[in-house]
């Protein structure tokens, strides 16, 4: 395709009344590596497709008509075919400077095991008032040193449904627990200051849920701090697991700061997590900070 012929905005319609109907057409026609931006309106509809955003795609700002509108849908699963779980995406995005806004990512498979639905791997991604649901596994953020905003967005599920090592800050979102398990499970490398800051959150769950960690180290630098978040009596006293593995609590990078709700006691929290001061809650949570920390384009500030 002749560059003249590449578009800067794009209608994705499941009915035809667009320029594509699938999203994944609609990929074909964005160029490779563009230095200008382009938009993709997806209309409302169910997108039942197996998404790869890949590497060359850059600067495009995928628009859904609403989190409850647009729905990108797809039902793999680890033990689908023996397909483990970093295959089992709905949509996994390679590429980098891309923001999702206003749409639902989901895995339909439902609790049969690890079951991805957002896969991440590329730099500089922003998610704003989005849902992903799922059960295990509901988000993975793959790609070491790369950097994530999560904003106003929901996401459910029951075991380590926010997990990786990339450095992430979920703001003003809300964490739904629908079953006894753990919220996040970062391998943070020991090279990467920040792994994953929860801002504002609200953590919520689903009717009988009562004993749910606020995370457990996958990896044995795990990061992850909770700040200023209001927590639901389903979050348990001692907040954080060691993964049956005492030396992870020599490690681990875990904390809160301003923490309120049933599920916010910090008598009985575990002695290796910190208790942040006013001055590192802030610094956790400021973006300028957090992502210039990070590897990569070190000028980028959400």
């Amino acid at each position: 395709m002749d560059g003249a012929e590449y578009k800067r905005e794009i209608t994705v319609a499941p009915d035809g009344s667009g320029d594509y109907t699938t999203l994944t057409d609609a990929l074909e026609g964005i160029r490779a590596y563009m230095d200008y931006r382009v938009t993709v309106n997806l209309r409302p509809g169910v997108y039942r497709e197996k998404v790869v955003i890949p590497s060359w795609i850059e600067n495009v700002e995928f628009l859904g008509a609403g989190a409850d509108s647009t729905v990108i849908s797809w039902g793999d699963y680890a033990s689908l075919d023996n397909m483990g779980t970093f295959r089992t995406y709905t949509v996994k995005v390679e590429g980098c400077d891309i923001t999702f806004r206003n749409l639902t990512i989901e895995n339909s498979a439902g609790e049969v095991g690890q079951a991805v639905a957002l896969h991440t791997e590329g730099d500089r991604l922003k998610f704003d008032n989005c849902s992903f649901r799922g059960n295990q596994d509901t988000v993975f953020t793959g790609g070491r040193g790369s950097r994530l905003l999560f904003d106003n967005c929901y996401i459910e599920g029951t075991t380590d449904y926010i997990f990786g090592p990339s450095t992430a800050l979920f703001r003003d979102c809300t964490l739904h627990s629908k079953r006894n398990s753990y919220i996040t499970a970062a391998s943070t490398p020991d090279t990467v200051m920040t792994g994953y800051v929860m801002y504002r959150c609200r953590l919520t769950a689903a009717d009988g849920v009562d004993k749910v960690y606020l995370g457990r180290p996958w990896r044995p630098y795990a990061s992850t701090y909770f700040i200023d978040c209001e927590m639901g009596g389903h979050i348990v006293a001692a907040g954080w697991h060691n993964w049956r593995n005492p030396d992870n609590e020599k490690t681990a990078r875990y904390g809160e700061y301003g923490s309120r709700g049933a599920g916010a006691e910090k008598a009985d929290r575990v002695g290796w997590a910190t208790a942040l001061s006013p001055s590192e809650a802030a610094r956790l949570s400021d973006p300028a900070v957090i992502f210039t920390s990070a590897p990569g384009c070190m000028h980028w500030v959400p």
